[in-house]
């Protein structure tokens, strides 16, 4: 298993957004790809999005990862992030920011085509310690999953997971799945809130 740091930025695009404004905010922010320290990329539209809230409403996800902590903040620091955070921001409607830990033993490039189920839990904040962890470990110890350490713009959203299957049917096969169904059902009195995004991987853009 390899150590990685999963980044995922959640992004609500202004309701006025032309479409060759919102392609030239997913073409720019794919030219990260050329910084070194970047071991996967990928930002495109929003298969599906559920939650109790009907304000997380977000329409465009980007998935990053990194090797380690620091060069996650490297990345936060570079000029090309701020270069591209300036050229996008003024579409940005709202975003949230999930971070977190993952062992890793599949490819750490996820394919084009790819689906992945991405489940963001907040718990209640009367919950006992040992509730807590039974919470984190319920029903997403199959996916990778940690706990969110993103500083700003959670939303109190404290545990991630990331599943990846090879298609839709695959997921749909997964939602109807008894046992999953089961422990999910186990979690329903530690969350206060739940948001679960679908994400179909466009394909890879290539580079000089």
């Amino acid at each position: 298993m390899t150590q990685t740091i999963e980044h995922i930025v959640l992004i609500k695009v202004k309701d006025d957004s032309s479409p060759s404004k919102i392609n030239f905010m997913l073409d720019t922010i794919n030219s990260l790809i050329s910084l070194d320290i970047i071991l996967h990329l990928s930002p495109g539209p929003i298969h599906k999005i559920k939650s109790i809230s009907s304000s997380f409403d977000f329409t465009h996800m980007v998935h990053i990862r990194f090797k380690s902590k620091e060069d996650l903040e490297n990345y936060i620091e570079h000029q090309e992030h701020t270069r591209v955070l300036n050229a996008t921001k003024e579409l940005f409607d709202d975003i949230m920011i999930v971070d977190w830990v993952a062992d890793l033993d599949e490819p750490l490039v996820v394919p084009s085509g790819a689906v992945m189920r991405l489940n963001l839990l907040k718990l209640k904040e009367e919950l006992e310690e040992s509730e807590k962890t039974e919470a984190h470990f319920g029903s997403i110890k199959q996916f990778s999953f940690g706990e969110n350490f993103a500083l700003a713009k959670t939303n109190g959203f404290t545990i991630a997971s990331l599943a990846i299957v090879p298609e839709l049917s695959e997921l749909e096969a997964l939602d109807l799945n008894e046992e999953v169904v089961k422990e999910q059902e186990k979690l329903e009195d530690f969350l206060e809130s739940v948001i679960v995004v679908d994400y179909v991987v466009p394909p890879a853009v290539k580079t000089a």
